[in-house]
């Protein structure tokens, strides 16, 4: 009789343990073990345990390939969730470990595979069928949809009850979600009462009285600094939407900005000509915002601009805004907005820009580049690649990038190539060597995988942590606009400003909302760290701990940097990075 040492973990997640009846059967090249009923003295499977068994064979099993669990109903169906099972064979042989990391519900039978990572053509009939097998369970859980023509497919689910329960939320996480909101709600709606019962927005300092317990020091900076020219083109660098602004050459035909226009903005004895041909005249266009057409709320038309902006690397001043038009085309009704206009319409004209801004930054950057990407690729593996597959192990997530120009104060894109070069170089890639798929190269496959974990990492973090921080100053970053673009520079009042900005519960909305999205996560796992052990070979966990030493030493580097600014760039600090999408 042949006995082996069996190891089995239970998640450390609320309701992971179970009461139910847990059964295991080791599978070999020879044969199979006699089903085992797993049952210890006392209570097992308890959240977060980690029991051992042991398990009898008549005959010698051969090299181990399966696990197979059974979990059977006690009173009530109990679902369990299991993280693995550790495997020791007799005689000394190597300790075996099966990942798992899914949840076992109602009456089933599942069958894992050891950990170490194997293309197809490793594997024998009895793992060939297993594989085929997998993913036929998998295709019919995860099926695609298409929500409306032109956008990425999605997963076939209307809401996240309808998901599987092994990507959904855990307990803990939909409890903290629904709470946050469920505060930053209550705290912004005592706010909005107080206010009806005294002024409504008069004037931009009314707006302070949204500021409570739901501030952060950068939105503060905001609130100080929003007006200043310097800080727009800040913003274009280093804030939540920071690859929009590109390198202009040649003026657009659509964009008649003239020398003598922009002539007070320059630095002295210089033209927008030479500048243009220097490369230190940018360009932020707006122009996929032409034709949108408005939301209504509560039975009241918004409104919503094109705009183009012409922005200048001014030696002293850095990045500022020299002219904008807030359209795609130019007429009478259109006027191109410079900093010697009157002062107010400067501002609202810059206030049309950042509105344009949130949706693009939020519907697109956000949204589209990172969120439905990401989805795209998840369904995508979990339809394809086996769990033994290592791209599978890699977990693939997607959208492609490219860098934009260098510049002074540039930290979003001097952070991002730090990551992006470790990415290629350093992380988990290089032991794929010799795997068999449709690319042309080895290179190709590492530049694409790298490309992907990126996104759902460093970009995903640059576009979503800060959302808060530009967004709670509510002129600053408005949501909505209530009024159309002005026509007339002259026209433009104080009073006008005010009624084409948010009102009180649009707000108090904005700020709830992006507060909620964009906090730090409690159950935030950093970029590499993994909970899930998938990996278990020696030459991979290695790769990984260089990868956290190489991310140890750009942390300390970002740091570094930012000391003594006053103003300090910390979104792609990798301690603030989580290493995937999780809000």
């Amino acid at each position: 009789m042949e006995e082996y040492k069996v190891t089995v973990a239970t998640g450390t997640s609320e309701y992971s343990g179970t009461n139910n009846y847990i059964y295991i059967t080791l599978v070999g090249e020879n044969g199979e073990s006699e089903k085992t009923l797993l049952d210890n003295p006392g209570l097992d499977f308890c959240r977060g345990a980690v029991d051992d068994y042991k398990v009898c064979s008549p005959a010698p099993l051969g090299p181990l390939l399966l696990v197979r669990l059974e979990k059977q109903r006690y009173w009530v169906e109990d679902n369990w969730f299991c993280r693995y099972v550790i495997v020791e064979p007799p005689g000394g042989a190597a300790v075996l470990t099966f990942p798992c990391y899914r949840w076992l519900i109602g009456d089933i039978k599942v069958e894992i595979r050891e950990g170490t990572a194997k293309k197809l053509s490793d594997d024998t009939s009895l793992l060939l069928a297993h594989r085929k097998a997998e993913l036929q369970e998998r295709q019919t859980i995860y099926r695609w949809c298409v929500w409306a023509p032109g956008i990425p497919k999605c997963i076939d689910a209307k809401t996240e009850a309808d998901l599987h329960q092994d990507v959904r939320f855990d307990n803990e996480k939909r409890s903290d979600f629904e709470r946050s909101l469920h505060y930053a709600l209550i705290e912004l709606s005592l706010k909005k009462l107080a206010i009806r019962f005294g002024r409504s927005w008069c004037d931009l300092d009314d707006f302070k009285r949204c500021f409570w317990k739901l501030k952060s020091p950068i939105a503060e900076y905001c609130m100080e600094h929003w007006k200043e020219d310097w800080f727009f083109g800040y913003q274009c660098l280093n804030g939540s939407n920071p690859r929009m602004i590109q390198r202009c050459k040649k003026l657009p035909k659509n964009f008649p900005v003239s020398g003598d226009m922009v002539q007070g903005s320059l630095a002295p004895r210089t033209t927008l000509e030479k500048e243009l041909k220097d490369g230190n005249i940018y360009l932020v266009d707006y122009s996929v915002m032409d034709g949108v057409p408005p939301n209504v709320i509560r039975g009241k038309p918004q409104y919503i601009s094109s705009p183009i902006c012409l922005l200048y690397e001014h030696p002293d001043q850095g990045i500022i805004p020299i002219a904008i038009q807030l359209a795609q085309t130019p007429g009478l009704d259109t006027p191109i907005f410079l900093p010697k206009d009157p002062p107010l319409a400067w501002l609202l004209a810059k206030i049309w820009v950042r509105n344009s801004e949130f949706q693009v930054f939020q519907l697109l950057s956000h949204l589209l580049r990172t969120h439905l990407f990401v989805e795209v690729f998840c369904v995508a593996t979990k339809r394809q690649l086996p769990a033994v597959h290592p791209i599978y192990k890699v977990g693939c997530v997607c959208g492609i990038y490219l860098f934009p120009p260098s510049m002074k104060n540039y930290f979003y894109r001097d952070h991002c190539l730090l990551l992006w070069d470790l990415m290629v170089t350093v992380s988990c890639f290089p032991f794929l060597s010799g795997l068999s798929n449709k690319l042309k190269t080895r290179e190709e496959l590492i530049t694409l995988l790298s490309v992907v974990i990126f996104t759902s990492t460093a970009q995903h973090a640059a576009t979503n942590n800060g959302q808060f921080d530009w967004c709670a100053w509510v002129p600053n970053t408005p949501c909505t606009m209530r009024h159309p673009p002005p026509t007339d520079k002259d026209a433009v009042t104080m009073e006008m400003i005010m009624d084409t900005l948010p009102d009180v519960s649009q707000t108090c909305l904005e700020m709830a909302i992006t507060w909620h999205l964009g906090r730090p996560q409690p159950d935030a796992v950093p970029l590499g760290q993994y909970p899930e052990e998938y990996f278990t070979e020696a030459k991979a966990q290695k790769v990984i701990d260089s990868f956290r030493q190489e991310l140890k030493e750009i942390e300390d580097h970002i740091l570094k940097q930012n000391e003594g600014l006053e103003l300090p760039y910390l979104f792609l600090l990798p301690s603030r990075i989580e290493n995937s999408i999780t809000i």
